[in-house]
């Protein structure tokens, strides 16, 4: 592997923002749906996950969180979480906008929040962090880590809920096999995804994508060296031209990116060209949707 390294909370005196907050962010969600275009997709239902991989030396996500609907008895709602199982750590990317559906979506898919090791937040915006008080509630003391861009205050709610908020500007190891591209677009929405390896070279999860979904991939393969075997998450393409999304697709393909799934904020018409160009290689991911990857042999 080449180099790798470079270059949001406890008492319940210290709430995760007020009720009056926690409706405006929905309401937020829902303009924000409305104005990207992402419309609702049918999906079948994947299978349920363990509690734990069953097959050893796998790799396994579960869409957590997604407003792509998926399973029949899971809540869709506007935002991302992917539970990250099989490595040497058990990590949650991202926490959706709301801990009610949040927590509801993890018992549902018989999924336990206290086997969870750290989290990961791609970046700040409400409908990637506005899970995490409630599941922190349960599952208290573990690390948070957290590109640039976010503020001191949400990292001392991070501290009142108990856990340990590390700041990821550069590269950041999470365990074996897994680590965080480093912090892109300085100055805008800084943001950063997770990088996973496995046998087949490696897997890039991303929250929304705002430094470009591309820039993203780009950064993992110059980080670990590898292939990049797939990228799944939002892409934000939703208010993206046709050409746009095939010019970063176009990109994609030539980074070596072998799947391609796209979710949350990508947008239907970007998944549908996606479907068109990757075929069997593009994924469609809803809530409760399972991946199962070779193991990191």
């Amino acid at each position: 592997m080449a180099a790798e390294h470079r270059k949001g909370v406890g008492s319940e005196t210290v709430r995760f923002g007020t009720r009056l907050w926690a409706l405006a962010a929905a309401l937020a969600a829902k303009l924000a749906f409305s104005l990207l275009g992402c419309h609702q997709e049918p999906a079948g239902a994947p299978e349920r996950p363990a509690t734990r991989p069953g097959k050893e030396g796998s790799i396994v996500l579960t869409i957590v969180y997604d407003n792509n609907p998926g399973r029949a008895d899971l809540t869709p709602a506007w935002g991302f979480a992917c539970l990250v199982q099989g490595t040497e750590k058990t990590i949650l990317f991202d926490t959706g906008g709301d801990g009610g559906i949040l927590m509801d979506n993890f018992r549902r898919l018989g999924l336990d929040a206290n086997e969870v090791d750290a989290i990961v937040l791609s970046h700040v915006h409400g409908d990637h962090t506005g899970g995490l008080a409630s599941f922190l509630r349960v599952r208290t003391g573990v690390p948070v880590y957290l590109p640039g861009g976010f503020p001191a205050a949400f990292k001392q709610r991070v501290r009142a809920l108990g856990a340990r908020p590390i700041d990821c500007d550069d590269s950041q190891l999470v365990c074996e096999g897994v680590r965080t591209t480093g912090t892109l677009g300085r100055g805008a929405i800084e943001e950063h995804a997770l990088c996973i390896r496995t046998g087949r070279g490696w897997v890039v999860i991303t929250g929304c994508a705002h430094p470009g979904v591309e820039n993203l991939a780009a950064a993992a393969k110059e980080l670990t060296g590898g292939p990049l075997d797939l990228v799944i998450g939002g892409f934000h393409m939703g208010g993206h031209s046709g050409a746009r999304i095939r010019a970063a697709m176009d990109r994609l393909e030539k980074l070596g990116v072998r799947r391609a799934g796209p979710c949350h904020c990508s947008g239907n018409g970007a998944r549908k060209l996606f479907q068109q160009r990757f075929a069997d290689r593009c994924l469609l991911p809803g809530v409760g949707t399972v991946v199962r990857l070779d193991g990191n042999g």
